[in-house]
């Protein structure tokens, strides 16, 4: 069976797995995301080492973004204009070469839908969107089993929202201020508050301004898309009052337009969190290097 590696660089962290499914992923490798010849080296290094002892067949990249995803562009392959330190117009396949074998790339969001709709919460589906709530608003769109991919990618953590009369926090997002990543993801919360969403009481008033934003989100996503399935995750976007809280915004953003929603089990199923837990990212890596090699495995 052919062996993949996947590596998912993310904002802190990158997870570097091998394998060819859930059932053979080894324990992934985490390394620290600093600079990008530190961080880039570091994964040549364990590259290496894996592929002198086993060898590689194909090599997946799933990256936080945005990133330069047309293989026709002159920037194929690197990161675009980002707030994080140093990384803009990092090449990000440049390093990887060395090992003469396909490499797939995709964002880090884009992998996990990949890996949510072969293994996880929306397996058997062919339309379906994975959105991410942490450090950032990412999302993947799967349409017709395909990850979407335009002349950039799904950016929709930066739609505009309706501002909460109750909220007045301009936003953090270094482009637009108050966009939804700008109001509900992780650094925001933290500027908001002081303190990051960890810290909070399941009933603190927060909660409800957020939930609204993101109910929002998921009423848009609806109405454009129409998928079979959102699934919510990230280290704020999976608290599971936070998701319940979701749902009662989406019911009332969509009131009562789409009769197939309007029940509480059919929002429970088509709102959700991701099945891999933290391990979608990784694993939509090492989807990404079976289509690079083209081939399926189970």
């Amino acid at each position: 069976m052919s062996l993949f590696a996947g590596i998912e660089l993310g904002g802190t962290k990158v997870m570097i797995g091998f394998g060819s499914r859930p059932d053979d992923l080894e324990t992934p490798i985490r390394i620290p995301t600093t600079t990008p010849s530190e961080t880039l080296a570091e994964v040549v290094r364990v590259l290496e080492a894996r592929s002198r002892t086993h060898g590689l067949a194909a090599i997946g990249v799933a990256s936080f973004g945005p990133v330069a995803l047309d293989p026709a562009g002159a920037g194929y392959g690197r990161i675009l204009r980002t707030p994080k330190p140093h990384w803009s117009e990092a090449d990000l396949l440049a390093p990887l070469r060395r090992f003469g074998v396909p490499v797939g790339l995709a964002t880090d969001v884009g992998g996990a839908a990949l890996a949510e709709g072969r293994w996880g919460a929306a397996a058997g589906l062919s339309d379906h969107v994975y959105v991410t709530v942490g450090t950032g608003v990412g999302m993947g769109v799967v349409a017709n089993g395909t990850l979407v991919r335009g002349v950039l990618h799904p950016e929709a953590g930066h739609l505009p929202v309706r501002r909460d009369p109750r909220d007045d926090f301009p936003g953090v997002c270094p482009f637009h201020g108050g966009c939804l990543e700008g109001l509900v993801s992780g650094p925001a919360i933290a500027a908001r508050l002081g303190r990051g969403a960890e810290t909070l009481a399941d009933d603190d008033p927060v909660w409800e301004v957020l939930a609204g934003y993101l109910a929002q989100m998921a009423a848009a996503l609806t109405y454009m898309l129409a998928p079979q399935r959102i699934l919510l995750g990230g280290g704020v976007g999976a608290t599971p009052h936070l998701l319940h809280r979701v749902r009662t915004g989406l019911r009332a953003e969509l009131g009562g337009y789409l009769p197939h929603l309007d029940a509480d089990a059919a929002l429970d199923l088509y709102l959700q969190p991701p099945g891999l837990g933290d391990r979608s990212g990784v694993l939509g890596a090492i989807v990404l290097a079976e289509n690079a090699l083209g081939v399926r495995s189970l």
